[in-house]
This record gives structure tokens, C-alpha cells and sequence, in this order.
């Protein structure tokens, strides 16, 4: 559910009006209207408050609240296609969240589960996204950057160590990473 900042020392983000703006503008981009479409074809109402900037007191871009939305944090965001890729991310977590009746976010595999598709489905890892992070591997980037994504929110999760994390993740990999829903195949 969580993402962890990318901020380095002497960062300054945005203030919660800029971040508002850009979530704005990213309500207008085509992946962020096709998510939202199909969160309401699952039944899930997306109203005008569902997506909201806060300053945030924790090391975090944003998070998809269960039951109440998602929150980007302003003080870790600056630029606008960071804005679009914490909602692109936690849109798709909200799918998992509206169409699994029984997901449960304590459950170290059901966690897992999100956090595969959303880092695996939103561009969260895409090349120039990892060597901006000063990871240059040329084969496999993607793969390990999910998983590597994937620990970082598990662990972090009070139920899963980091033990229950790594096998939580392997357990349900293969069928996590495949599941593409909403979209026809990975974008």
C-alpha cells in the first residue's frame, strides 16, 4: 500500500496547492481516466476527494488508504510525472482493493500481491526510472526493481517480517505479475 520517498538530503517538494494542481492535471492524463473508468466498472465510486495532497510526517510519496482514498504526499513530489506515477500506482491498488471481496492489506501475501501488479503494471520500473535511481543493469531491470519495490512495502507492513515478506512475494508471483486486469497486457 505504501511507497517510499526517493528524496534525497535537502530535498523540498512541493507545497499541497502545487501538489493539488498536479493532481489535477493527472486526472486529465489517459492512463489515470482509463484506471478510474475501470475502478467504477467494478463498482467502486471514485469521487472528486478520493485523490488528495497532504503533507506527509513519513518517508512516503503517497498510499491508497482502504476505504477512503488516495493520498500524495506534496513535500515528497516535484515534478509532475512523479505525481502521475504515485496515482497511476496506487489507482491500481485500489482496483486490487475493489475487485478482491476478501483482500485483506494485513495479509502479508495479499499485500504482496498489489504491490506486484502496481509496480509491475505502472511504469514504476521502467528503464529511465531505474537508471534515475542509479540502477543500470541492462537485463532483468524491471523484474528485480519490482521485487526490490515489493520488499520495501511488505516489510513495512506490521504483520510481515522480512522473512514472511520474501516468501509472501515468491508464493504468489508468477500469478500476481500476470494478472494484468484492468489492461489487456502489461503497459
Amino acid at each position: 500500500m505504501k511507497e517510499e520517498a526517493t528524496t534525497t538530503p535537502g530535498f523540498k517538494g512541493s507545497t499541497v496547492e502545487e501538489c493539488d494542481k498536479m493532481i489535477q492535471k493527472s486526472l486529465r492524463t489517459p492512463m489515470v481516466k482509463f484506471l478510474k473508468e475501470h475502478l467504477e466498472k467494478s463498482g467502486c465510486i471514485v469521487g472528486d476527494n478520493f485523490i488528495k495532497a497532504i503533507k506527509c510526517d513519513r518517508e512516503m510519496v503517497g498510499a491508497y488508504v482502504p476505504g477512503k482514498g488516495i493520498v500524495v504526499c506534496s513535500n515528497h513530489i516535484k515534478l509532475q510525472d512523479d505525481a502521475n506515477q504515485v496515482i497511476i500506482n496506487k489507482l491500481i491498488n485500489a482496483y486490487d482493493d475493489c475487485r478482491a471481496a476478501n483482500l485483506d492489506w494485513n495479509n502479508c501475501a495479499h499485500h504482496a500481491c498489489s504491490t506486484i501488479r502496481a509496480g509491475h503494471l505502472s511504469g514504476d520500473c521502467h528503464y529511465k526510472r531505474e537508471f534515475l535511481r542509479g540502477f543500470m543493469k541492462l537485463r532483468g531491470h524491471e523484474q528485480d526493481c519490482v521485487r526490490r519495490r515489493v520488499m520495501k512495502s511488505v516489510t513495512k507492513n506490521p504483520n510481515c517480517s522480512e522473512a514472511a515478506a520474501k516468501d509472501a512475494m515468491e508464493a504468489v508471483w508468477d500469478i500476481c505479475y500476470n494478472d494484468t486486469k484492468p489492461f489487456d497486457r502489461a503497459p
